[in-house]
């Protein structure tokens, strides 16, 4: 029996879990997918994962957490993108969902549950738009108090000690710089020895009398440490082999270990700690990148995973079991393994001699066209990893190959190298892109004149500098969501962003002359080659008017240039057919432009 050639829905259609919950009991676990086509809550019992919908608003929810009662569910919603989470209580069979916190235009976030589920904190910049304030909500009374003011820098809850006795918050003063203090009534402590250059993690854990936490204080990585408040002493615990970092992790209470989440490059693994002896062992998982760990009271380990050919799905881990158990089966419609695309990783020297990772995903031998597409990541403090993009999957099935390396400031490869692109947008990691697509042509790994580029958020960025400044290396570009001019798009930000722009951007003023030689607006007379523009009206990070402006002078130029904006999306895809029109009009227009 013959088929047809697969389309590129049959990727697309590749539904996700963006985030899941386990209740008390471990009967229940709720999480957020998109099987109708849309965001909502759903459900399943772990020995019965048939899905069952709980809630029917079609929009992402941010944060799921069971009542330790059961009696409910908070989630937190936006809407059609815009980042501002509501949050509202649904019964854990689902139904009507009941408000509890509304601000319209403003968001809530880090809800934390305590009282079996009568009190919620958060953080929220409705009160304090710039800074934040955190706050604690009575559900039984309706009563709300501030329980902190943050002030100059922005302030995020961190954690609630299970007593409500204390709490931990995080002044973010960039993304490579935030500290965590300790409060308790008027007494505040820093938890890690002073407060210099560091970056401890949102995840901090109280268990017994420690608070548990992932940090890099006076290191280049991050390790697992402890902090007694009783005694004020900080402890370094565990440090990870091979430059990676200890990224996350979860606090097994009936083992009395820890199950880390360690970071290298573009794969994850996972390590077994006790946090008595310190012995450690490695935990084997079918999945490269983890994007959520859970622990049941029973010791099951829950992990949110994927990898570059297998989409997110919720995996189980019995206490004692080497066997991993698949408890949803979000897979590839109708496309063997053999068809998918596994990435190689490289490493390449770049123009100062600083080595650049990057991932390749190769086209399918059967198709392979002898095109390139370049791929900058967004972020920038972010990486290109080995997870699940159905677009990637669907280039190299249509015989692209692709192009991914991780920039100087992208994450997982040491503080020092992080920082490189904080004040340095446009410069260091333009050049890394282009010794790269050098080397790629060196290496005989891509043709001169065969190369596209492609790019969202940053990466889109990077995709208008790159096409006004190297154009003669491509011969069409597309740009998705994607800062057109610093000065405009540094004022535009979200309100509790601005506080952190000046080291991680730098300042309008002060830098102006940096500001206009890094804002791709600058370059009008080098973007001679066709460009596709894609945008959501509501994104709340990288406004509609950074792409109206770049659209609007590309026109007036002459420039061919296609422009699609969705009025229901924010900073990327919320809705299936939105998402699948969007790649599907990319990759068209790649197809076109390559003679297809």
């Amino acid at each position: 029996m013959n088929f047809d050639r697969v389309t590129i829905e049959q990727f697309f259609r590749t539904y996700s879990v963006s985030s899941f919950a386990v209740s008390e009991d471990e009967r229940q676990i709720a999480f957020s997918t998109n099987l109708t086509g849309k965001y909502d809550v759903w459900s399943m019992s772990p020995n019965h994962p048939y899905p069952a919908q709980l809630t029917t608003l079609g929009q992402l929810p941010h944060d799921i957490q069971f009542s330790p009662r059961g009696d409910y569910l908070l989630v937190a919603f936006d809407t059609d993108g815009d980042e501002n989470a509501q949050l509202y209580a649904v019964a854990p069979n689902g139904g009507s969902l009941k408000p509890l916190r509304i601000a319209h235009g403003r968001r809530f976030m880090g809800a934390r549950l305590r009282k079996d589920g009568k009190h919620v904190y958060y953080c929220s910049d409705k009160d304090n738009h710039s800074f934040l304030n955190g706050y604690v909500y009575d559900i039984d009374t309706g009563e709300e108090r501030v329980i902190y003011e943050g002030a100059n820098v922005t302030t995020h809850l961190g954690n609630v000690a299970p007593d409500e006795s204390s709490f931990v918050t995080l002044e973010l003063h960039a993304n490579t710089y935030s500290v965590a203090y300790l409060h308790e009534g008027d007494k505040v402590t820093c938890l890690t020895p002073d407060q210099t250059v560091v970056h401890a993690t949102f995840t901090t854990k109280y268990h017994e009398d420690k608070i548990y936490l992932a940090t890099n204080f006076d290191s280049e990585f991050f390790y697992f440490a402890s902090f007694t408040p009783a005694t004020g002493e900080f402890k370094k615990l565990y440090t990870a082999e091979g430059n990676c970092d200890v990224a996350s992790f979860e606090i097994d209470k009936q083992a009395n270990q820890a199950v880390l989440l360690v970071s290298g490059g573009v794969e994850d693994r996972l390590i077994r700690y006790d946090l008595e002896t310190g012995a450690t062992g490695s935990i084997d998982a079918p999945f490269k990148s983890i994007d959520q760990l859970e622990i049941g009271g029973s010791g099951t380990l829950y992990v949110l995973g994927q990898s570059d050919i297998r989409p997110r799905n919720v995996y189980g881990l019995e206490a004692g079991s080497t066997s991993w158990n698949m408890l949803t089966n979000n897979r590839i419609i109708g496309v063997s393994d053999e068809e998918l695309s596994e990435a190689e990783v490289v490493t390449y020297p770049s123009f100062d001699g600083l080595e650049i990772e990057g991932l390749i995903f190769p086209a399918n031998p059967a198709n392979k066209n002898g095109f390139t597409v370049v791929w900058p990541h967004g972020g920038p403090q972010a990486a290109e990893r080995k997870f699940y993009r159905a677009f990637f999957q669907y280039l190299t099935y249509s015989g692209y190959d692709v192009f991914a390396p991780n920039f100087r400031g992208s994450s997982g490869y040491g503080a020092t190298f992080m920082k490189m692109v904080e004040g340095d947008w446009g410069h260091g990691p333009r050049l890394d892109m282009i010794e790269g697509i050098e080397w790629l042509i060196q290496q005989g790994r891509a043709d001169r004149e065969k190369l596209f580029l492609v790019g969202g958020s940053y990466g889109g960025y990077m995709t208008l500098l790159l096409h006004g400044r190297h154009a003669d290396y491509f011969k069409a570009c597309v740009d998705i969501f994607g800062p057109s001019n610093l000065f405009t798009f540094s004022e535009s930000v979200p309100d509790h962003w601005k506080p952190m722009m000046r080291p991680w951007l730098g300042d309008p003023v002060e830098d102006k002359d940096r500001f206009v030689a890094d804002s791709p607006i600058t370059y009008l007379a080098g973007m001679t080659k066709p460009m596709l523009v894609i945008q959501g009206a509501n994104d709340p990070r990288v406004v509609k008017a950074e792409s109206d402006q770049i659209v609007a002078a590309l026109r007036e130029q002459g420039t061919e240039i296609e422009y699609i904006v969705f009025d229901d999306e924010g900073h990327g895809f919320s809705k299936k057919g939105n998402e699948i029109h969007a790649y599907g009009s990319a990759v068209a227009f790649l197809d076109k432009h390559r003679g297809a």
